[in-house]
């Protein structure tokens, strides 16, 4: 639609003007109507799709009309490609011509933003599918994941996708909540290393990255989905805070609320934490974005506001630019608010303001834009072999030996037994979010539209297999599992692959919606496991799972346990190059496994009282700590040295490792360093990870690993609830894992008591030399 408000004469269309004064420039020309819109996404569909946000189909009282919701325009479209099975080139050209239709139906041809959901690859049919967050933390390997995040970003901006929601840079704090599957871990310096690394990879591919879930979400009480959150204000700044700081000083440029309270207030309506917080103490100037329902969930769940147009009130006052999924509190109950001055207007131009410089520095706005998809002399394969190359690189380099008591590798051709309902499943090897168990589970007609193998293809290949599922994930009758012990009785070794059927809201043992009341292997798995052990026959334990699980009553008759969380559609060949020798496993946990009987919320991250006491009958001590991992070839340590006895609360240290490989095949060693501050203002925990670097070596390899470690990392939120660096003496554990240090090194910080803030120094340097 060409009119007198569209002259090409305008500040706010012009590409080299500064993107303030364009935005400037064009909200003074709006109305209000078509403000508000710019605030409002739209998901088509969302009426005929499966369950994929909760409450979804509660709150959906009738099919959106395209044509009536975008007459002023629109801000985002949600979901074009991860509603539904769609080839890449239909949903990409449909997606064109409904950006051709708002452009000509609008008055001044304002563009949607695309989201989609990207957290195990791009959520759309068709497209690879990469190892889940659990695998990220495991592989410890950052550039690998600016790697995956890059080539997700790539395909997205093909489509004419603007925005990914992810990463979870949520800390695990209770893994019996079903969304541990989608965090990174249970310590805030990995959570924030990698996940910095995957909004550097998205965004440098010019895809906007998503920060969720601001803040706190993964504490909810006793592991409960959407539960309240008791955490105070210390633990909030030093355990949850850090990952979205380190993401943001990467470049993230949205910010997506919790769906909690914290402390009683709900965080979508909370200015404290959406701006005093975000805006005003860490500087973000982009888009926060609502979860999707967050905002009516203030008047349907969490009963702090009395209808619509209250709760959009609150939300936009807290900070809250654009409603997603879909238009609701935003639509009419906010314009109405504002038009009879309940609502200040000025709030709508900030949100606005933040929303239409985002569409301006995608080229939104420019003269030249085209929403046509870029597809290439190759056409639109969202899942090549560069990118199943990828996938596969980082399944062989996250998967986790835990336990090996020489069985492993198998490297002769062997009678294997088979068993487990993990064992012949594609759906073993994907999360919650990849397509098929997010969206294609909800379409059975529809092929999966990848090919992911399972492992028996894999190990079917290798060995003389014999498969027996013995059970299901939650069920199995007795004739199954007995036939499943007969296998292990005349192979030998039976491979038993375990864990979780991952799904939503109910619809599986691990995802969103679906916690644990307790650590035990879901339903007769355990069972069939302990049969298993008593053929003799020796049993490798291969996890497949969300969470870690509480296996202290057979860990000592396993002879070996393997753990690949959910490693993604190529995860089954890494797995068989691990079990096979090909591969030598390097992975590390990123959350520790539960000791006997552990049930409770625990982590590594314990101050002194938290850890194993005579006070306390209750023995939190893990199985398999934090940092965990074995080899086939293990590397030896050399030493461990500082360059000085003293460092400055202003100034860095220098840690030098060496280490040789002293085997006859490639490894590779974490190094990790943990700080130990015996004295603090405050309850600290024991020992936390400040610094990790994975270094392969060849055979008869040295290699000096040198950590630069600024005063900085020593940090913590004192008394008066600034963060601040102390004077005193510290020590460095540096070593294989959490429990396992093979040097201490005590030094003193020097000088005065320093405060540091958003612009501290958030990880080490590291220099790799021969």
């Amino acid at each position: 639609m060409t009119t007198e408000a569209t002259t090409s004469a305008e500040l706010w269309r012009d590409p080299h003007a500064a993107v303030a004064d364009r935005v400037r420039d064009l909200v003074a020309r709006m109305t209000l109507p078509e403000k508000i819109a710019q605030l409002q996404g739209i998901w088509v569909g969302i009426d005929s799709a499966g369950e994929m946000a909760p409450h979804q189909h509660d709150l959906i009282v009738r099919p959106p009309d395209f044509d009536e919701l975008t007459r002023h325009g629109i801000g985002q479209l949600t979901r074009v490609f991860g509603t539904r099975p769609i080839a890449p080139e239909v949903g990409a050209h449909s997606l064109a011509r409904s950006q051709r239709q708002i452009i000509a139906s609008t008055r001044f041809g304002i563009p949607a933003m695309v989201h989609e959901e990207c957290l195990t690859g791009l959520a759309a049919w068709q497209a690879t599918a990469f190892p889940s967050p659990l695998c990220w933390g495991a592989s410890f390997e950052p550039d690998l994941v600016r790697r995956m995040t890059f080539s997700i970003g790539r395909s997205m901006r093909r489509l004419g996708v603007h925005q990914g929601l992810a990463p979870v840079l949520d800390v695990a704090r209770d893994l019996r909540w079903g969304r541990v599957e989608e965090t990174i871990g249970e310590d805030p310096h990995l959570v924030g290393t990698i996940g910095a690394a995957y909004v550097a990879g998205l965004e440098s591919a010019g895809v906007v990255a998503t920060l969720k879930h601001f803040a706190g979400y993964s504490a909810s009480r006793a592991g409960r989905n959407l539960a309240p959150v008791s955490v105070g204000p210390r633990e909030l700044a030093d355990v949850f805070l850090p990952p979205f700081e380190m993401a943001l000083h990467a470049g993230a440029r949205s910010v997506m609320n919790s769906y909690t309270d914290v402390d009683g207030v709900p965080v979508a309506a909370d200015p404290a934490m959406l701006t005093g917080l975000l805006r005003e103490r860490f500087g973000f100037t982009g888009t926060v974005v609502a979860d999707y329902f967050a905002i009516p969930f203030l008047y349907r769940l969490h009963a702090v506001a009395t209808d619509r147009e209250d709760a959009a009130a609150q939300a936009l006052v807290a900070g809250i630019d654009v409603e997603l999924p879909t238009v609701d509190c935003y639509g009419d109950p906010l314009l109405t608010a504002v038009q009879e001055g309940r609502v200040d207007e000025a709030l709508v131009d900030r949100a606005l303001s933040r929303v239409l410089a985002q569409k301006c520095e995608l080229g939104l706005l420019d003269p030249g834009y085209s929403p046509e998809p870029d597809a290439g002399p190759d056409g639109l394969d969202l899942d090549d072999a560069e990118s199943r190359a990828l996938a596969r690189e980082l399944a062989e380099r996250s998967v986790v030996l835990l336990r090996n008591e020489g069985v492993l590798p198998l490297t002769e051709r062997r009678r294997v037994a088979l068993v487990g309902p993990r064992a012949n499943d594609p759906g073993a090897m994907l999360g919650c979010y990849s397509f098929p168990l997010h969206v294609g589970v909800h379409h059975p007609e529809v092929p999966m539209g990848i090919n992911v193998p399972t492992v028996l293809d894999a190990l079917g290949q290798e060995h003389d297999v014999r498969f027996e599922a013995g059970c299901t994930v939650l069920g199995g009758t007795d004739d199954e599992l007995a036939a499943a012990v007969e296998a292990a009785r005349g192979a030998e070794v039976c491979i038993a692959v375990l864990g979780d059927e991952a799904g939503l809201f109910g619809a599986g043992t691990s995802g969103e919606g679906c916690d644990a009341s307790d650590l035990k292997l879901p339903g007769r798995q355990e069972e069939l496991l302990e049969a298993l052990i008593a053929t003799g026959t020796p049993v490798v334990l291969v996890l497949l799972s969300g969470r870690p699980y509480e296996l202290s009553r057979q860990i000592d008759r396993l002879a070996a346990v393997v753990c690949g969380f959910y490693p993604g559609e190529e995860g089954a060949a890494a797995l068989a190059g691990v079990l096979s020798g090909r591969v030598n496993p390097s992975g590390r946990l990123p959350v520790s496994f539960p000791g006997s009987g552990a049930t409770q919320p625990s982590t590594y991250l314990s101050a002194p009282l938290g850890a194993r006491s005579d006070v306390s009958t209750v023995d939190p001590t893990p199985l398999f700590p934090f940092g965990h991992g074995l080899s086939y070839a293990p590397v030896t340590w050399v030493s461990v040295e500082t360059d000085a006895a003293e460092w400055p609360t202003d100034g860095t240290c220098r840690v030098v490792t060496t280490l040789r490989n002293d085997t006859s095949r490639a490894s590779t060693e974490v190094v990790q360093i943990y700080l130990h501050d015996p004295v603090a203002e405050v309850a600290r925990p024991v020992q936390q990870l400040i610094g990790a670097l994975k270094v392969d070596l060849e055979p008869g390899e040295t290699r000096t690993v040198t950590a630069a470690l600024h005063a900085d990392l020593t940090s913590y939120t004192g008394r008066a609830g600034r963060r601040q660096v102390d004077p005193g003496a510290v020590e460095l554990r540096v070593g294989r894992s959490s429990a396992d240090v093979h040097t201490a090194l005590g030094l003193t910080l020097t000088g005065q008591r320093r405060h540091v803030e958003f612009d501290r120094v958030f990880a080490p340097t590291f220099e790799v030399g021969a």
